[in-house]
């Protein structure tokens, strides 16, 4: 059986989670494909040696802005020789002779678009319709996202949730308190990781740190800028809390890992997320969780955060306090969440995708 997974996404100027995804899907599919399977990426153009991935990439020839527009309208270059074609995002290639995969993360396009561009709102809606006519398979982070598809999509083809797995690149370095001292003095900190745009809800965090529960809270952010113009840094001084927020952007797995260490708890006070790989993260490395009521990230949690109404700064505040005042609570967070965590292996999700790939190809 010959797979073609679309990685174009790898290429972007903020891969973010769904970057990370398809990395993680193509290394976790190379590992346990059998013998007789074969394995490619493809992307856009180029990239062929950039790519730090185990599989052999190859390039459509086609700028990433052409051939999305090509591709809304099911014409352009597709992958060749494939017997099951994987698009890790909604850059969907053509149907071709090829069974053909999609993964749908979640549906912020239809029920949150004013948080996306109106070019990409209207890319991923049109996207998201030929993915629902021409798919022989969708694939969702959830099943919270999985019913919404059916919902929003109503997609011809079946629909099942294949969740992630944990990065095991990502591990505590040794010299964590030395990674931490180029960003944060000593104490503990609340730590938010993710792209700076405005579906993350930043301005809920910021504001519920302004109201006297967290005046003493400092604030770590973490995670490159996005659309939208959401100048984290420039907000917290509008608000006269500049002094207490700290914006590190990008960094690598060992300072994220080493920042996720010395937080007192991770905040994910997202509006719509379709899985909220932080939380998995933060759980694993044994860092309790406070979400917004996101159905997805409270799947992740499994009962293992505290949760608090999306967009209600005072709600966060209180969940804060909840957390880093009951050190009994604090504790049994701390250990269900690593129980939970267990639940998520990249491993067992590229095992589960190859026999649904088995499964078209016949």
């Amino acid at each position: 059986m010959r797979v073609a997974l679309m990685v174009d996404q790898l290429q972007s100027r903020v891969p973010g989670g769904t970057g990370r995804y398809a990395a993680e899907l193509a290394r976790a599919l190379e590992r346990t494909r059998e013998p007789a399977d074969e394995l490619a990426g493809w992307v856009a153009r180029g990239a062929s040696g950039r790519l730090d991935l185990p599989i052999r990439i190859h390039s459509l020839e086609t700028p990433s802005r052409l051939l999305s527009r090509l591709w809304e309208r099911g014409l352009g270059p597709a992958p060749r020789n494939a017997d099951v074609v994987h698009a890790t995002t909604l850059l969907v290639p053509p149907a071709r002779r090829s069974a053909l995969v999609v993964t749908v993360h979640d549906v912020v396009p239809w029920t949150h678009p004013e948080t996306l561009t109106a070019r990409g709102a209207g890319f991923h809606r049109r996207m998201g319709a030929r993915a629902a006519s021409e798919a022989d398979l969708i694939v969702t982070p959830t099943v919270a996202v999985a019913g919404q598809v059916r919902h929003v999509l109503a997609p011809r083809a079946e629909v099942i949730s294949v969740p992630p797995g944990f990065s095991s690149d990502l591990s505590v370095p040794d010299d964590a308190r030395e990674r931490r001292a180029r960003y944060v003095g000593e104490g503990g900190y609340l730590l938010f990781v993710g792209t700076a745009e405005p579906r993350k809800g930043l301005d809920t965090l910021l504001d519920a740190l302004c109201e006297s529960p967290l005046r003493g809270q400092s604030l770590v952010v973490v995670g490159p800028r996005g659309w939208g113009g959401v100048d984290v840094g420039q907000q917290a001084e509008a608000r006269g809390i500049g002094g207490r927020v700290t914006v590190t952007g990008r960094v690598d797995e060992a300072d994220l890992a080493a920042m996720y260490a010395g937080a007192s708890l991770v905040v994910m006070p997202s509006r719509a997320e379709g899985f909220g790989l932080p939380v998995l993260e933060a759980m694993t490395l044994g860092v309790p969780v406070v979400t917004s009521d996101d159905p997805a990230m409270r799947e992740v949690g499994g009962g293992a955060t505290q949760t608090f109404p999306a967009g209600d700064p005072t709600a966060l505040g209180a969940a804060v306090v909840r957390v880093l005042s009951d050190s009994t609570l604090r504790a049994r967070m701390i250990d269900e969440g690593r129980k939970r965590a267990r639940d998520f292996d990249w491993l067992d999700s590229a095992r589960t995708m190859w026999n649904l790939y088995a499964r078209l190809a016949l």
